[in-house]
């Protein structure tokens, strides 16, 4: 039931931000003085409505998004006679790129304020893998059993590597050997084949960058084995831990959350990136074969995950979920693509550049792109995105990724 439950939260969660980004258009283009004819929140039949001024406001059956309809978006829309002076293509091309960009700026603005009170009240994650240290322990031991090798009992003339050397909570290792270690995985791999005296450089808190000499010890480590026994090998350690979480205050959480927000951009950057690479094994997955916690997945997938960690109390990742989603849906938007906003911005900056060559030229502005001309590309698009989208929903229904 609890599962359930959180389906349901994550999915409202998920149709109110897409409302809330029709909203975004709707009052960017009221505020510019355009026609706004209706805001609906849901697909489907309708349920109820009822008119403010001018806009008619309404609810439908399925709450998945929203649509808000602005006379005149493309000089081909059917307009009235009183609603021709205010038609959104006639409007300058700054107004239209801000009406057409404020739905995704609205999906931001959402994900900063979701990771801002993640900040402030339960910490941000260490999405990038940073190697900065949460601890530096006061000893090193061999792995055994009842050994707690995180907070082990040290005994007399245990070595203390990293303690040793002057290492302090909070620094960044930069570089082993000189080699660069961006994120902890690196240091890990770069530490464990090594022994005795290595030059390590770290970055303290204020920003200060020194090297220090620490002598690795080797110290057996269990390793797990394909059949599930583990096996004892010795590797380097020189006495860490990293941080696994940030936390803020209601101060510092701001720049926290803009740093954190920059990194969810990378990723999701990263991941539209690699997004055609993984329709393969998102068919194979739906053939039954492992599905991959990297392929895509849908509203469908992302509530089902949602309702996982809400079914575990795991409420960080509820959020972070939600944040993630947000900026991806912003970035996926503005690609410059119609039917998507992006699309049209991109044709309202064509105009304003072609307009601006043609005055150079002494030659009167150039009329509205005819969208027409575009309909067997956005045709392509709209079929493609459809194949993608009943492809991941298909593959969260009958092999979704959950946590375990």
């Amino acid at each position: 039931m609890v599962f359930i439950i959180g389906v349901v939260l994550f999915a409202l969660g998920i149709g109110l931000s897409v409302a809330l980004h029709e909203a975004g258009h709707m009052a960017t283009a009221k505020w510019f003085g355009m026609k706004v004819r209706r805001y609906y929140i849901g697909f489907g039949p309708k349920i109820f409505s009822f008119r403010r001024g001018e806009t008619e406001y309404g609810l439908k059956a399925i709450p998945a998004g929203g649509f808000c309809d602005i006379a005149g978006m493309t000089a081909l829309d059917e307009v009235t006679p009183d609603e021709a002076p205010r038609a959104m293509w006639k409007y300058p091309a700054w107004k239209r790129v801000i009406v057409m960009a404020a739905g995704s700026v609205t999906h931001f603005l959402l994900g900063f304020l979701v990771l801002y009170l993640m900040a402030v009240t339960m910490g941000l994650p260490n999405l990038l893998d940073k190697p900065i240290l949460q601890e530096v322990q006061p000893c090193v031991v061999n792995d055994g059993p009842g050994v707690d090798t995180l907070h082990p009992n040290c005994k007399p003339g245990d070595p203390a590597p990293a303690k040793a050397a002057g290492v302090q909570v909070g620094d960044r290792i930069t570089a082993v050997n000189g080699k660069e270690t961006p994120t902890w995985s690196d240091v890990v791999t770069t530490v464990q084949p090594l022994s005795g005296p290595q030059q390590i450089t770290v970055e303290s808190t204020n920003g200060d960058v020194r090297t220090v000499t620490i002598v690795i010890p080797q110290v057996l480590r269990n390793f797990a084995n394909p059949d599930g026994t583990k096996t004892l090998k010795p590797v380097g350690a020189i006495g860490v831990i990293k941080n696994q979480n940030f936390e803020y205050n209601a101060w510092t959480g701001l720049g926290g959350s803009l740093s954190f927000t920059g990194d969810m951009f990378e990723k999701t950057w990263e991941g539209l990136l690699a997004f055609p690479k993984r329709i393969p094994a998102l068919i194979s997955a739906i053939g039954g074969a492992p599905r991959s916690p990297d392929t895509p997945v849908s509203v469908v997938g992302a509530s089902i995950l949602g309702g996982d960690a809400v079914e575990r109390g795991l409420w960080n990742l509820v959020l972070l979920l939600l944040a993630s989603l947000n900026f991806f849906i912003g970035v996926f938007n503005l690609l410059p693509l119609l039917p998507l906003d992006g699309g049209h911005i991109a044709v309202i900056v064509y105009e304003k550049i072609r307009n601006g060559l043609r005055r150079m030229r002494g030659k009167p502005a150039g009329g509205p792109v005819d969208y027409s001309k575009l309909m067997a590309v956005t045709m392509v698009v709209v079929v493609l995105g459809g194949a993608v989208m009943l492809l991941t929903i298909t593959a969260d229904i009958v092999n979704p990724i959950r946590l375990n």
